[in-house]
């Protein structure tokens, strides 16, 4: 992990189109900005482990699922003779 001093307004830079800037600084809060792409997620790290655990269960959920029986499927035959 690389750790970084920074004082109110000055930025960092990630990479050639992340950029951070702490906007202000409090006894127990720092606020940051982050000017990235739009194709860049960016979440707070509760809401992406949170995210993460989700999927990982609806992957668990759907695996657990049998497979539709297709065999009864009816098939609309209509117009298949012209």
């Amino acid at each position: 992990m690389l750790i970084l001093s920074r004082k109110k307004n000055e930025k960092i830079r990630i990479g050639t189109d992340v950029v951070v800037q702490v906007l202000s600084i409090s006894e127990s809060q720092v606020k940051i900005g982050i000017d990235a792409p739009a194709s860049v997620k960016i979440l707070r790290d509760e809401i992406y482990e949170d995210v993460k655990k989700h999927t990982i269960e609806a992957t668990i959920q759907s695996k657990e699922k049998p497979a539709p029986d297709l065999s009864e499927l009816v098939i609309n035959k209509l117009n298949k003779g012209k």
